[in-house]
């Protein structure tokens, strides 16, 4: 015992930093370097408040943090142990068993915040969101006495926040009955159970091309045959479309509407008439991938408003408000509606109140839409902006100026982008290769860029230093 008490006294306490936090950081470290033996007995509660001169209190929560991290255990009637196990004290991960092709490489580095620059990523920077107006939501809900902590939430979602989005859906055009609209955890959650309720394994499923990336692997969980029609700036040929309709007759078809990702594209009215009478006349459903309609400058119409038949909506605010806490939506036919909310319940889809509660309080308060304003104007600026640089380096450009998160560019002539954003992450900036998001033979020239992580000084220098270590 004499051991540790003298090494427990040695603990010094630095001023701004909580006592507890040092008593912990102080003890693994003794016991990580053998310091306080494995089975070793501390001394009992009184005696360890008196030798650091800390409340009895601070010194419980001290050693509940301890246990938590399997550095002592408790004994009944005895008082506590030192337990150095190796599981506690191992700082490594084990073999990396991912797959390391370039492209899964690229996928987890643009969601691992690393301190890497990430041009390629999807979702918006953290300074651009409105922190202040999330944190008073926040301590809104969680004062409010409508938030149930012991229950489920109700299967379909929160209903003031789905009433808050027939509101807002209006605005779109689109007119539906609180009942027919379903909150998901995420759009890909709500892609996903569309794919259960519509596709069979073995049928056949449309999708654009460029799309994100993540359709293809959803599909393929789903035994679905995906073909896909070239999608640019301009739209798609229609003609070619209805060819692909008459050849592999696909049960879905699988859009964004606006602001399609990456190009930047929005159905024109007369695009949106044409793919609903081939939607009628060919028999396939659709389904609008929507999750960028809040920052969309001029409006065009949607899939959805001319009813839901044959058109399923989806949409959401991870691309919005803030990419963590996920609220996402789909508006459905009645029957599809009631078999979504009872595949939800069967698969413990049901969502998170507390997060949709939130996202309610910022639709009702107006605090949501000041933030989607503002960044539809940041957008356009960071645009122009990352546009020219790019230009600067050779780049074409091959989206829509302007508008939206994100540009796609070929590349300048003799540079395949896989083999750019490999040597990119060697100087921690992780790129968006064309191949991610297409099947296209070219690919391998494109790439995506999100203009708000891109609109920066240091983006452009190590872009520019890359191409430089290319030749170009």
């Amino acid at each position: 015992m004499q051991v540790q008490r003298a090494v427990i006294k040695a603990i010094e306490f630095e001023p701004g930093v909580p006592l507890v936090q040092q008593i912990v950081d102080q003890l693994t470290q003794a016991i990580s370097t053998g310091g306080l033996p494995h089975g070793a007995k501390l001394p009992p509660i009184r005696e360890l408040s008196d030798m650091m001169n800390v409340g009895k209190s601070t010194v419980v929560d001290a050693l509940d943090r301890l246990r938590a991290k399997g550095l002592v255990v408790s004994r009944q009637g005895s008082g506590h142990y030192v337990h150095r196990s190796s599981a506690a004290l191992q700082s490594g991960t084990g073999p990396d068993l991912q797959p390391q092709d370039t492209l899964s490489v690229v996928r987890r580095a643009l969601l691992l915040d690393n301190g890497a620059l990430r041009p390629g990523c999807g979702f918006l920077p953290t300074s651009w969101l409105p922190a202040e107006e999330l944190l008073k939501a926040v301590r809104g809900t969680l004062r409010a006495t409508s938030l149930r902590m012991g229950e489920y939430g109700v299967a379909g979602g929160y209903m003031p926040l789905r009433q808050a989005l027939r509101v807002k859906l209006a605005t779109f055009g689109i007119e539906a009955p609180v009942d027919q609209i379903i909150t998901t955890a995420n759009t890909m959650q709500a892609i996903d159970l569309l794919m259960r309720l519509l596709v069979k394994p073995g049928d056949t499923v449309l999708l654009d091309d460029p799309c994100y990336f993540n359709m293809h692997a959803n599909l393929a969980l789903h035994g679905a045959k995906v073909i896909t029609i070239a999608r640019d700036r301009d739209g798609m040929d229609l003609d070619a479309f209805e060819q692909l309709l008459i050849a592999h007759k696909p049960v879905l078809y699988m859009t964004n509407s606006t602001l399609h990702n990456p190009t930047g594209h929005s159905f024109s009215p007369a695009q949106v008439y044409r793919l609903l009478e081939l939607s009628h006349r060919h028999g396939f459903h659709i389904v609008e991938d929507d999750l960028y309609c809040d920052i969309q400058q001029r409006r065009t119409p949607r899939l959805a408003a001319s009813g839901l038949d044959n058109v399923s909506y989806v949409s959401g605010f991870s691309k919005t408000l803030t990419a963590n806490s996920r609220v996402s939506y789909s508006v459905l036919s009645p029957q599809l509606a009631a078999r979504m909310v009872a595949l939800k319940m069967a698969c413990g889809g049901v969502t998170s109140e507390l997060a949709e509660q939130i996202t309610c309080t910022m639709l009702n308060d107006g605090s949501y839409a000041k933030h989607a304003r503002r960044t539809v104007d940041r957008l356009y600026e960071s645009n122009s902006r990352v546009a020219g640089w790019l230009a600067e380096a050779g780049c074409s450009l091959s989206s829509l100026p302007g508008e939206g998160v994100f540009i796609w560019v070929r590349l300048p002539e003799g540079l395949h982008a896989e083999h750019l954003a490999r040597q990119g992450l060697e100087d921690n900036l992780v790129l968006a290769p064309g191949t991610l998001l297409s099947k296209a033979a070219d690919a391998s020239h494109f790439m995506r860029f999100n203009v708000a992580h891109s609109d920066s000084l240091q983006v452009r220098e190590r872009f520019f230093r890359l191409l430089d270590a290319q030749g170009k």
